[in-house]
């Protein structure tokens, strides 16, 4: 069966047209991060969940609360501290004295969006609820299990400037996350009009640009996108190149890698590279879509050695190694 591209490119630029008014109705209240926003819609477009590393105050919690608006979605933040319990995110049972039986109290897992804000400051078996949350797209409560609203998405913080009482997210957890960005200090000018927004009268009014419906329907198109075969062929080797660097003229990285990227690292290379596309108004993927993604979705899939630590190399180093070797189609 032969694929019409063009046909695929045309309806792309068709679907694709409410971005401009999204990304500017965002822009309202949110300077910079332009990124972070793109990362955001690529994990809702691909059902994906993103984890985001940065210090305090770079706007994390509020680009979700803005994208949720815009998108006109149900939003919660759950804060993560020592003492919550699974309870306390996917619900639990009360008991109804009227009738005398036990009855589910949804939790507040029960949304869209889901801000899990500092997820390593929970214990492990709250992340286990929220993880478990996240994969099976469904919450069991007492012997009832429910169905997480669609699209549901996940956005975890965290913070890497302290450790002290944190439990580090396993790498097997870590995994389940689409993406990991890793998000920086805003320019001067940036940081500039973020100052005389924050500090006028009135912050601006978010209105939705785009219904949930809509976004279900574009999401479907999105795995549409067109892949070829050469394309499929070079995911395949940067993620292959992560586990067996040798075979790819890149020896000298086999000491620093102890483990590569797991099978979930082509799927979602692909994915994403798909939804890079769509955001560049394409109905193709290119290589550069590939290269965009590759950092995300490879830097909490790689664990380095001992060696890479003494040696201060990092995963970046590491992907953009072999981003620079690998031969692009």
């Amino acid at each position: 069966m032969e694929i019409d591209i063009n046909a695929i490119n045309q309806k792309a630029q068709e679907e694709s047209s409410f971005l401009t008014s999204l990304f500017s109705e965002i822009g309202k209240a949110i300077i910079g991060q332009k990124y972070l926003i793109e990362r955001q819609l690529i994990c809702l477009l691909t059902d994906g969940h993103l984890l985001i590393e940065g210090v305090p105050g770079l706007a994390k919690t509020y680009s979700v609360r803005v994208l949720a608006q815009a998108i006109d979605a149900d939003f919660r933040r759950i804060q993560f501290t020592p003492d919550l319990l699974p309870a306390d995110i996917t619900g639990t049972e009360i008991f109804n004295q009227k009738k005398g039986t036990f009855i589910p109290k949804k939790g507040p897992i029960f949304a869209n969006l889901i801000l899990a804000d500092e997820i390593n400051r929970a214990p492990p078996k709250v992340q286990s609820a929220l993880l478990e949350a996240m994969q099976e797209r469904q919450v069991t409560i007492g012997e009832e299990t429910f169905k997480l609203p669609e699209p549901f998405l996940v956005l975890a913080t965290q913070n890497p400037i302290e450790q002290e009482g944190t439990y580090p997210l396993p790498e097997a957890q870590v995994d389940r996350f689409k993406l990991k960005v890793v998000i920086t200090y805003p320019s001067r000018e940036e940081e500039k009009i973020i100052m005389d927004l924050q500090t006028g009268k009135k912050l601006p009014e978010i209105k939705p640009v785009i219904k949930l419906d809509d976004i279900k329907r574009v999401k479907e198109f999105v795995k549409e996108i067109y892949v070829d075969e050469k394309i499929k062929k070079y995911i395949l080797d940067i993620v292959f190149a992560t586990r067996f660097p040798e075979e790819f003229g890149l020896e000298e990285l086999k000491a620093f890698i102890r483990y590569g990227a797991s099978p979930r690292a082509s799927i979602y290379l692909l994915e994403t590279s798909r939804a890079h596309a769509f955001l560049n108004r394409r109905g193709f993927v290119i290589p550069e879509d590939v290269k965009a993604m590759a950092m995300d979705v490879l830097r909490h899939r790689i664990i380095l050695s001992y060696e890479a630590e003494a040696e201060e190399v990092s995963v970046e180093d590491i992907i953009r190694k072999i981003l620079d070797t690998i031969e692009v189609p």
